[in-house]
């Protein structure tokens, strides 16, 4: 479909979709109230049985874990110990309101969203689409929520709390409180609370038609000129039914400010105990109206920075401005420090209204990272159960008992392991995850959970640059991080390894320490359970019927059953992902 040219072109272009939006309006709703009813009842009561079910043995487990640490001293035990029981009595309550909404959410708005969608660019047979598409694969979808909030509360739950009652290493110190601040930093809190979120909020209440104003502005100007984020889709619905939805996501951010605001007041809280200073509480309480109006006016490109105070609330930069011969350097810095924001804000704005910025850089997507990471697991797990580094017996245990650190953990780790040597070798700035696309700083997903696991994977990667793995080092390593414990230098003797510098040794042996405690944090993540279980499972039918291994006749069965059930769902994501394998092409990981 072609964009309009001239405003004739653009005006019948906006006349002739109004029909066909106010169509597909009416069937997303129709859809949203026949399925979201089911999908609200499933998430509602299953994740409600599953969580207050499991509240006993969480409570419990919680005290046991927090009394036995060694990684916070007596005093902060104690101190938990009495507070502790508010967070965990309110769990229930929280949880029960929390699947509720989510439940509202879900049901209603993914068939709603996804009536849309089937009018999308490459959607075949786009009739079938709007009618099928967030009926089946919305329940399903469901069910699948709940199966995550189940693994989590299971097992990763647990897995943090174990992670509390280790050891701790000879380099490491029990975090400790000084009763002597609590006091001030209470007072500073009760303080701060009440007056950050009368303030904020007033804020975001001042400036949310100004918003409201804006936003509908700029998806108008979208919608005749089909810029911003109508470019790719080209599509008048989607901007039809943003411009109606605007008012809540209005809404949705004053709300939102709301709740932040409360935690701008337990920070400065926390302010006056880091500091040990009444003062400094109440200057971070007073700084934090102003960082927030100066956010909103960025947001809304308004006037530079904020007229409202901004004192400083850390000992050290009073210090700085105090001192003559710092003062002068700390209003150079702030002077360059405006004008590298001034610029920035200008450059930005500029890249927001760029076509061909937007439509050079293509930002990849959480789910397009997981596919790849998962289909890694996949192959090199063939790879491994071929070569014997993997047993029946191996895979056996991961299926009945969900347990196996060579599955779960070191199989992750070490295919993570070659995408970060094939990267090095090839010089990249980023991490080569495919013949054809390399994850940077500037397309990887604005995702918080996936920036805390991938960040530390560019840092590796240019320790391994320096290390220059040879192919027979390369080879070794796949074994030894399969079988060996790689806890010292020691532990690779006699084991074949082509080198013989003990440093290297221990480099390469911290850094596959390293990347199975980053695995150990993907794996907590709900999904990865669900879906590396599967992987595993599809596995070991596929090593049966090729004759690589020789597996259990009632865990055949279990598993035959299993993935038999899971067909429906698989399908159903497999569409909805579908597009991630065309952006992703083929992944070279060997």
């Amino acid at each position: 479909m072609q964009v309009p040219v001239g405003f004739l072109g653009k005006l019948w272009s906006f006349v002739s979709f109004l029909p066909f939006f106010i169509l597909l309006l009416v069937l997303g709703s129709v859809k949203g109230v026949l399925i979201g009813p089911v999908a609200v009842a499933i998430i509602f009561f299953g994740n409600s049985a599953v969580i207050i079910g499991l509240w006993p043995p969480h409570f419990i487990w919680t005290y046991y874990c927090v009394l036995k640490t060694e990684r916070i001293t007596l005093v902060l035990k104690i101190l938990i110990g009495i507070l502790l029981p508010l967070p965990l009595l309110l769990l229930p309550l929280l949880a029960i309101v929390g699947s509720l909404l989510g439940g509202i959410g879900y049901g209603v708005f993914v068939p709603f969203m996804a009536t849309f969608e089937a009018v999308g660019h490459g959607v075949t047979d786009k009739l079938t689409h709007c009618f099928m598409d967030g009926t089946v694969s919305t329940i399903s979808g469901a069910c699948t929520v709940v199966r995550d909030v189940t693994d989590f509360c299971f097992h990763s739950y647990f897995s943090f709390m174990d992670d509390l009652i280790e050891k701790m290493g000879d380099d490491e110190t029990p975090l400790d409180i000084k009763l002597l601040y609590l006091p001030r930093s209470i007072l500073v809190a009760f303080i701060a609370v009440p007056v950050d979120v009368l303030v904020i909020s007033g804020v975001a209440l001042w400036k949310s038609p100004c918003m409201l104003l804006k936003g509908w502005q700029r998806l108008c100007e979208d919608l005749v000129g089909r810029e911003g984020p109508f470019l790719e889709i080209v599509c008048v619905p989607f901007a039809g039914m943003a411009i109606i939805l605007w008012p809540l996501a209005v809404l949705g951010g004053v709300i939102a400010s709301f709740f932040s605001s409360f935690f701008f007041g337990f920070r400065a809280g926390l302010i006056a105990y880091q500091e040990a200073s009444f003062q400094m509480g109440l200057a971070y309480m007073i700084s934090a109206v102003a960082f927030f109006d100066e956010y909103t006016n960025d947001l809304l490109y308004l006037r530079e920075g904020s007229c409202l105070p901004r004192p400083k609330y850390r000992k050290a930069d009073v210090q700085k401005c105090e001192t003559g011969q710092n003062k002068e350097e700390y209003n150079v810095m702030a002077e360059s420090a405006e004008r590298l924001q001034l610029g920035h804000h200008k450059y930005r704005r500029a890249l927001q209204r760029s076509k061909t910025f937007m439509q050079t850089i293509q930002r990849l997507r959480p789910v397009q990272i997981w596919d790849w990471f998962f289909r890694s697991c996949e192959l090199n797990g063939r790879i491994l159960l071929s070569e014997g580094m993997i047993t029946a017996e191996d895979v056996e245990e991961y299926i009945t008992k969900g347990k196996g650190k060579k599955l779960s953990i070191k199989l992750p780790a070490w295919c993570i392991l070659q995408c970060l040597i094939r990267s090095a070798k090839s010089d990249s700035h980023g991490l080569l995850i495919s013949d054809n696309v390399e994850m940077t700083n500037f397309n990887w997903p604005k995702d918080k959970v996936l920036d805390w696991m991938l960040g530390p994977l560019l840092v590796i990667k240019e320790q391994m640059k320096k290390l220059e793995i040879t192919e027979d080092e390369e080879m070794c390593l796949r074994k030894h991080i399969m079988t060996n414990k790689n806890e010292k230098p020691s532990d690779w003797d006699d084991s074949g390894f082509p080198s013989d510098d003990n440093i290297k040794r221990g480099q390469l042996q911290a850094i596959i320490r390293r990347l199975q405690g980053i695995v150990t944090n993907m794996s907590r993540v709900p999904s990865f359970r669900r879906r590396f279980i599967n992987l595993v499972k599809a596995l070991y039918l596929e090593a049966i019927e090729a004759g690589a291994i020789d597996g259990s006749r009632d865990v055949q069965c279990k598993v035959k059953a299993d993935v038999a059930s899971e067909k429906i769902g698989d399908k159903d994501a497999a569409d909805a992902a579908g597009s991630s394998d065309d952006t992703l092409g083929h992944i070279d990981i060997v």
